[in-house]
Parts: structure tokens; sequence; C-alpha cells
């Protein structure tokens, strides 16, 4: 009973992080504030209150429009607080989490993961937006990995030689793609996703990274293929159009 209330409180906080990541995704690339300006309605600017910003049941309660300009609030963000809630609730069962028995080294991976967590779902979502990484996100990413191994060499007395080489491997990469956008204006999007793949390595270990790179490219190939299908009949009936018309 008590570890089935503490999986449902992850979930819940699941949820609460995955409406701060909807107001991240929409005001980083926009170079707003996300920690003090007062959360508002995106159409009528006006300021929300604590009913308006409960996650899933507001949205629910409210029929899925803004309370005060009854515009449709994009179904997006109760599918994002929805999934972040299943993404954590799925990351605390795989470490088999027993309150009666708690581990510390389990309780401590179960924090760094969320707050790493955090970080790989704004940036997933500023990507598919503006089809571009997150600079301060990938900053983040790396400050939260640095205190990981920091965490590991102090308390854990483990070897952390591996951890150092990616992560000096890292801050070369970072520091070629800042001298890249300083000398042409624009960000190396190859470099930041290579950081970006080296921070999902090291946080999910070899295992789970590669099994994430393959579910990606299968993703990406079949939605390619699927695209394609769908786009081809269109060409057709376009150029035949044009010849009807000569």
């Amino acid at each position: 009973m008590i570890n089935a209330i503490f999986y449902i409180l992850i979930f819940i906080i699941g949820t609460l992080f995955g409406s701060f990541s909807t107001l991240a995704v929409y005001r980083i690339p926009r170079h707003e504030d996300i920690t003090h300006k007062h959360s508002y309605c995106p159409h009528c600017n006006h300021k929300l209150l604590f009913l308006d910003m409960v996650p899933i049941l507001s949205y629910i309660f409210l029929g899925g429009k803004c309370r005060y300009c009854k515009r449709k609030i994009r179904i997006r963000y109760l599918l994002l607080e929805i999934l972040t809630g299943i993404i954590f609730l799925l990351f605390a069962m795989s470490l088999n989490i027993n309150i009666e028995s708690i581990e510390k080294g389990k309780i401590v991976y179960l924090i760094f993961g969320i707050l790493y967590l955090i970080g790989m779902i704004i940036i997933a979502g500023i990507d598919k937006e503006n089809i571009k990484i997150s600079k301060p996100i990938l900053v983040y990413e790396i400050v939260i990995l640095s205190a990981y191994m920091i965490y590991l060499y102090i308390v854990e007395n483990t070897n952390i030689y591996r951890y150092v080489i990616y992560l000096l491997a890292m801050l070369i990469l970072f520091f070629i793609d800042t001298i890249k956008l300083k000398k042409y204006k624009v960000d190396n999007y190859k470099i930041e996703v290579i950081i970006l793949a080296v921070i999902q390595a090291l946080f999910t270990y070899s295992y789970g990274f590669v099994i994430t790179a393959i579910i990606t490219l299968l993703a990406i190939a079949f939605y390619t293929i699927i695209n394609k299908m769908l786009n081809k009949p269109k060409k057709k009936n376009i150029i035949n159009t044009t010849r009807r018309d000569k």
C-alpha cells in the first residue's frame, strides 16, 4: 500500500513537471523568464490562477479552453503532462524502489534521473517546435551530469574515469560549437545532437542508450515512409492537373 502511494506521488510529480515543461518549451525560444514570471494565457495575456494550472484536471474541467478568452488550448499541453507523469512512473518502477527498505543509491539516482528527464523533455519539445537544441538546457544537463559524477566519486567511491572522459569530450564539443556560433552566428545542430547523445549514454548506460537510439531511428524511418506514401498521390494529382490545364 505504501509503495502504491509512493508511485502515485511520482506520477503526480511527473504531471507537475510536465506542466512546467510546456511553459519552458513555449518561453525559452522567446527568451522569456521561466521561473519568476507569472503564468499567463498566450492569447489574451490574462494571468492564470492556481485552479487554471492544475495538471490534467484544469484542462478537462475547462473543456480545453481558456477560462477568460475561451480560446482553445492546444491538446499537446494535456498530452505532455500525462506523458511526463507516465515517464516518471515507469522510471521509478524500473528502479524497483521499496519504501519499506529504502536504498540510498536508488533514491539518489531517482532524483538525478528526474532532473535529467526534465531537461530531456524540454529539449525534445523545443527541438520539435523549432528544430533547435536549446543551449541553456544543454548546459543544465551537463551541470546535472557533473553533480552526479561528484556524488559517485565522493559518496559511492565509484570509478568515474569513463564519466570524466565523456565529460571532457562534451566540453570540447561544446567549446567548438560556441566558437562556431561566435564566428558564423549560427548553432551547429549536429554537434549539439552528439553532445546530447553522450549525455543520454551516460545517464541511461550503454544498453539503455542503444535501445533508445534504435527505437528513435525506427520511429523516424517509419514516419518518413508513411509521410512519403501519403504525399505521393498528391504530387501525381498536381502533375495531372497541370497537364490538363496545358
